[in-house]
């Protein structure tokens, strides 16, 4: 039985009629433009388009073109499988349906991955990153994968890269991209929240995952994506790819609120 998952962040972080969100798309992906091409995977915010659209559509728009998207988010909530994948049905959005790559879901053998769709039912991560996609590629497939960050010990990072190396092994042949879904800092004055950030990504370009997360918890950093970003950098590093960064920015610049901002990056991953 397939499953059908209806929007979730539709009128609250984008806008929720078909027309609205088109020339909303329009609007951010005139501004995008992307330093670098043919991104195998990207590091892509999350936030409502209004704070971090711009930067998602740069992210989206370096990407190379591709059948099917593997989409890494947080699990904002916790509900279900730490590791939760939706193996088959489609996400609809205000421009469609999206249909799940279950063929792939099949080829990411990976033993930390449970078929758990309550995981997805009520989180934005992966779902603000599709209305994007649609604007930019038409049709596509897509494997989301929830991952719910418990800590930054060792046996989460094994796990993330296990899942990491899995993913590369299944699309290396294919014709397909990975996106992490992730904000940075939250809710700290800008100054702080660019330190930390420009110090995560340092070692996210180095494909540093264990200095990555030694970095986030030594910095009481609130980088919420973490477990989906150190599954992309384990598979850029298996797949031989590089990573820079695009775009770096906050929701002060948008608010003029500096006192307590977000962050958000957008950073590619591409053959060297």
């Amino acid at each position: 039985m397939n499953h059908t998952r209806l929007p979730v962040a539709a009128g609250m972080f984008y806008s929720f009629g078909k027309n609205e969100l088109q020339k909303e798309l329009s609007r951010l992906f005139i501004s995008a433009k992307p330093k670098i091409q043919n991104s195998i995977g990207i590091v892509s915010p999350h936030a409502g388009y209004a704070y971090s659209g711009r930067t998602a559509a740069l992210a989206i728009s370096s990407l190379k073109p591709a059948k099917s998207f593997v989409i890494l988010g947080p699990n904002h909530s916790g509900i279900g499988a730490e590791f939760a994948v939706m193996s088959r049905g489609e996400w609809q959005t205000p421009l469609g349906e999206c249909m799940i790559d279950s063929a792939l879901v099949k080829d990411i053998d990976c033993d930390v991955l449970e078929d758990d769709p309550d995981a997805h039912q009520n989180e934005h991560s992966i779902e603000v990153q599709l209305p994007l996609l649609q604007h930019h590629f038409g049709k596509f497939r897509f494997v989301p994968v929830s991952i719910t960050n418990i800590s930054y010990d060792s046996g989460f990072l094994s796990r993330c890269e296990k899942l990491g190396k899995a993913i590369a092994h299944a699309i290396r042949k294919g014709n397909t991209g990975i996106i992490a879904s992730s904000d940075f800092s939250h809710h700290i004055p800008a100054r702080t929240a660019e330190r930390i950030d420009r110090g995560a990504i340092e070692r996210i370009t180095r494909l540093d995952t264990k200095g990555f997360f030694s970095f986030l918890e030594e910095n009481h950093a609130s980088v919420c994506g973490y477990g989906p970003v150190a599954v992309l950098m384990s598979a850029a590093r298996a797949l031989g790819l590089r990573a820079e960064l695009m775009e770096y920015t906050h929701s002060g610049k948008t608010t003029g609120d500096f006192d307590s901002v977000v962050g958000y990056a957008s950073i590619g991953f591409r053959k060297k």
